[in-house]
């Protein structure tokens, strides 16, 4: 019960956007009563946090299931498509839907904050895993910072419309500056 409420909870967000968001539309989504919701995750705000921080799990293993067969040749630009695709999928539009709720929200801010720092820290370690570097040479932690602020960039263009080709160009490109700038352990 506790996972169907989850996910209509992003699926709700990724296509109505916050504001339709509402723990009614949700149960019903879920197929599950309000009572039931309610004992589950007693406001919105607690569903929604819970939503998106369970779905980003789920993202995370789905990532490290597509990272086994990552080729040696042109390994870079894979590790790319895999973080690329965190960023083009539902669960990143629904937290970019509280991202955008939580600016003007102080309380909504608070819950999503710790959630949205966690989950920056677990990615940036998980691509410096993808791409066999150690943050503390050189400059490889800003460069896989800036790499994920690309990604995120790229994601959020994506949001407004099929933005596909134009991010296959921009992460050929993004490739090559990596395999320049990176230093390997």
């Amino acid at each position: 019960m506790r996972l169907r409420l989850m996910e209509a909870t992003v699926d709700c967000l990724v296509e109505l956007g916050w504001s339709g968001t509402t723990t009614t539309v949700v149960s019903k989504r879920a197929g599950v009563s309000r009572g039931a919701q309610l004992h589950h995750f007693p406001t919105k705000q607690d569903l929604v946090v819970a939503a998106v921080g369970h779905l980003t799990e789920r993202r995370r293993d789905d990532m490290r299931q597509a990272a086994a067969d990552l080729p040696e040749a042109g390994r870079t630009r894979a590790v790319l498509e895999i973080l690329s695709a965190q960023f083009v999928s539902p669960v990143f539009f629904a937290a970019l839907e509280l991202w955008v709720a939580a600016r003007t929200d102080a309380e909504l801010r608070e819950s999503v904050a710790p959630l949205e720092r966690r989950v920056g820290r677990e990615t940036h370690a998980y691509a410096l895993e993808l791409l066999g570097v150690d943050e503390s040479r050189g400059h490889n932690r800003e460069v896989i910072q800036a790499t994920l602020d690309l990604l995120r960039g790229l994601g959020l263009a994506a949001s407004l419309s099929d933005d596909a080709k134009r991010r296959s160009v921009v992460l050929d490109s993004w490739a090559i500056i990596l395999d320049q700038q990176l230093e390997l352990a």
